[in-house]
């Protein structure tokens, strides 16, 4: 009962407890029924022990008028109808007393009483209506069912604007900062909308302030990066000119790589998807290598991908980096086909679970290049365009794999 959804519990609840109301509704007829024919021979008896017992006072036609209109019953003619009324109804109850004898007949829905006394004889036809309580109790039950629905609409009118509310959640959990949370009332749901408000006003003003920092500090820093690389170029070459050239570019290199990490983490950023052939990506990727391509294995096919060709690229431009630096080996191997990239270098097995690279600036130990955000770059990368990254061992090798299928 956990996992389901309010509205799903409600509708569970409500099923269940109509179904009750159902089942008792039955039960309540049938008792009533077995009830109401107790009450009629109970009547009938009444009726029978007044008509026999006052029998022998000879009551006048007028009074015996009246008190068949008070119990609400009617002669039957001495003709063929009480002949076949004799012959084809069914007894349903019979008896005797001191005054006479009684027989209750039952044709359909017409119930009939026959008395006999010392010879005579008399047949009364019962005209009280039958239906009048099963009427009253449909009518209370159709009352029980109005009130039941009406009920259950108003919950769940109640509950429609934390439906809403839940849809734009999601929405801005997908990167829409600019949903307006239009549910404004005094209740818990509208407390909650209040709430979720000033939380997405809060962080908004956050992620806009994150990024005004990262785009003026790596301005910032971009400036005196590039002074002092022309600055070196005027100092005399020697070991410490290098270590400086080499101090600079890997500072020039961690601003290019926080510009990728801020572009893509940005929820807003969509990728152009576009056909484009292999081969094409291969080439872009080698173009953003700073590398001897000769230390590249490429196997590829000649087919076609849906793709946003820079992000695979620069996805593929960070594993190849990876392998070349860490690699036990100076060559890197790339298989490509329709589903699958697998970018393959020789040395050691990672230490820990690849989830635990995927986080940012995240190494085994301190190493002499690199900065731990290769590896969460691909997995954005891969969220982004519907793909999945796999690492396996085998022969020796660690494998980065690629799923391409979605």
């Amino acid at each position: 009962m956990k996992n389901i959804s309010v509205s799903t519990f409600i509708n569970i609840l409500f099923t269940l407890v109509l179904s009750l109301l159902i089942t008792a509704l039955f039960l309540f007829i049938s008792w009533d029924k077995e009830r109401q024919k107790s009450d009629e021979i109970a009547r009938y008896k009444l009726i029978s022990n007044a008509l026999l017992s006052t029998a022998q006072l000879n009551p006048t036609e007028e009074e015996l008028k009246r008190f068949y209109i008070n119990s609400h019953v009617k002669p039957v003619a001495i003709n063929a109808n009480r002949l076949l009324i004799l012959s084809k109804g069914k007894v349903i109850f019979e008896g005797e007393s001191v005054y006479g004898r009684m027989q209750i007949f039952a044709i359909g829905d017409n119930h009939y009483i026959y008395l006999q006394r010392y010879g005579s004889n008399l047949m009364l036809k019962d005209i009280k209506s039958k239906t009048v309580r099963l009427k009253i109790t449909i009518l209370v039950a159709i009352l029980i069912a109005i009130l039941f629905l009406f009920l259950y609409i108003a919950i769940m009118r109640k509950l429609a604007p934390l439906k809403k509310l839940n849809r734009q959640i999601a929405e801005f959990a997908k990167g829409d900062m600019d949903i307006k949370i239009t549910h404004k009332s005094s209740d818990e749901i509208g407390q909650i909308g209040q709430s979720f408000e000033d939380a997405m006003h809060y962080i908004k003003t956050l992620l806009e302030s994150k990024n005004l920092f990262m785009r003026n500090m790596m301005h910032e820093l971009k400036t005196p990066i590039t002074k002092g690389r022309i600055a070196i170029e005027m100092v005399e070459d020697g070991s410490s000119k290098q270590m400086l050239i080499n101090a600079f570019e890997r500072m020039n290199e961690l601003i290019n790589e926080l510009a990728h990490v801020e572009r893509i983490a940005t929820q807003r950023f969509q990728p152009k998807l576009t056909e484009v052939s292999i081969e094409t990506i291969m080439q872009e990727t080698l173009s953003m290598l700073l590398c001897d391509k000769n230390r590249l294995i490429i196997e590829t096919q000649n087919a076609k991908l849906v793709t946003d060709i820079k992000l695979l690229s620069l996805a593929l431009k960070n594993l190849i980096d990876n392998g070349l630096k860490y690699g036990g080996e100076d060559k890197v191997k790339i298989v490509f086909d329709t589903n699958t990239i697998k970018v393959i270098s020789t040395g050691k097995s990672l230490e820990y679970p690849l989830s635990y690279y995927l986080e940012p600036f995240t190494q085994e130990e301190k190493r002499q290049s690199g900065f731990g955000l290769g590896l969460y770059i691909v997995n954005n990368i891969a969220q982004r365009l519907g793909y999945t990254l796999h690492y396996y061992y085998k022969n020796s090798s660690n494998v980065f794999e690629l799923n391409l299928k979605n």
